[in-house]
């Protein structure tokens, strides 16, 4: 009886611990820096560089600030307030986004589906790595212009 208490005990406790190491793997917040290297922008040009900062928010929410340096022009910014919910959230400072909706495929997978006037526009899979250590989005649709967007982006933790 005390073994089977002991087993019991010592299974529950390994669970806890795998729970635990893959928790990082799982949680999208900190700065997520572009790899221009790894990434691959289709048609291009690639901006020069990207960063995205997201935080915890309260009830369970996340804020992610996008930083972007593009290949022409002006440093761009923008911002969202969003959460797993699969609703639209307004950003604001995207150029070809309004809103963006953010659903949870499993543990390391997510969704982000944007849209530009009610017109979905792109639409991103993002996987976070198992060590936590990075992640990737793969975007494809249309950038507010029109034009084809196909993209993986490779980004690395900070």
């Amino acid at each position: 009886m005390r073994l089977r208490s002991l087993v019991t005990v010592g299974v529950a406790l390994v669970c806890v611990i795998a729970f635990a190491s893959t928790a990082s793997a799982q949680d999208p917040t900190g700065a997520w820096k572009m790899n221009p290297a790894k990434s691959k922008y289709s048609p291009g040009p690639a901006p020069k560089s990207t960063t995205i900062t997201t935080t915890a928010v309260a009830g369970g929410g996340f804020k992610s600030v996008n930083e972007a340096v593009p290949a022409t022009g002006e440093p761009t910014k923008s911002e969202i307030t969003w959460m797993f919910d699969g609703k639209d959230h307004p950003v604001a400072g995207n150029p070809n986004a309004d809103t963006q909706a953010y659903t949870k495929v499993d543990a390391r997978h997510y969704t982000v589906v944007s849209k530009k006037g009610g017109k979905v526009t792109v639409s991103s899979k993002v996987e976070l790595a198992a060590d936590g250590k990075s992640r990737t989005t793969t975007q494809s649709g249309t950038d507010a212009q029109g034009k084809p967007v196909n993209n993986v982006i490779w980004y690395d933790k900070q």
